[in-house]
């Protein structure tokens, strides 16, 4: 896989993964519906920070890891393998009927823009799903001779940038789009195709090999 086709790829990927609800969008929904915009976009800037030090963290971690031994790079294989199967079987076979993650999320009525923001950023980061997700999702789209570390912190970025983006229209039609994402359908077929998506990377790290 080329450079530019990792890209391509990882573009599609992450927009379907950033457009499927999770806790992250239930809370900036909330935000928006309770605060307004302005905070709102604050909550996702606190997200989007979080997940970048996840990213960092990840990058130079796997990096490090898959260096030092073949042994590593297989350990990871198939741990990242059944974690990523693990969820695709999940989501397929129990896909969501509403936007559960919304649940026990309170926005304070008179929280500032940096309480907003760091609203956002805690409960990103003190998510460890989010850094497993790295390290076994970003390693898909390595082109052969790349610098692991620092292209996997580029795939984050882009994947921070499309969730910012989605963020964005979701604020700017937080009523018809929240809407839209609390029918059983929607939720049901966005599982779904994440699922789909999960198990075929799954697949895919189960038969690469190291570089």
């Amino acid at each position: 896989m080329t450079v530019s086709q990792s890209l391509l790829a990882f573009t599609l990927a992450a927009t379907l993964l950033a457009i499927t609800p999770g806790i992250d969008t239930a809370l900036v929904l909330r935000t928006a519906a309770a605060r307004g915009a302005r905070q709102a976009m604050f909550a996702a800037l606190g997200i989007a920070l979080g997940c970048l030090a996840w990213g960092a963290a990840a990058s130079l971690g796997l990096g490090a890891l898959l260096a030092a031994s073949n042994t590593a790079f297989t350990v990871v294989k198939w741990l990242g393998a059944a974690y990523l199967l693990w969820l695709g079987v999940k989501l397929l076979m129990k896909p969501r009927a509403s936007l559960n993650a919304a649940e026990g999320i309170v926005v304070d009525a008179q929280e500032s823009n940096l309480q907003a923001l760091s609203r956002g950023l805690l409960a990103n980061i003190l998510n460890p799903k989010v850094g497993v997700f790295y390290v076994t999702f970003l390693p898909q789209f390595i082109p052969l001779g790349s610098h692991l570390a620092s292209f996997s912190f580029l795939l984050a970025c882009i994947h921070v940038v499309l969730t910012l983006i989605w963020f964005a229209m979701l604020i700017a039609a937080t009523v018809p789009l929240s809407r839209f994402l609390a029918r059983g359908a929607v939720m049901k077929t966005l599982d779904r195709l994440t699922g789909a998506v999960f198990i075929g990377f799954g697949i895919k790290l189960v038969m690469s090999r190291a570089n």
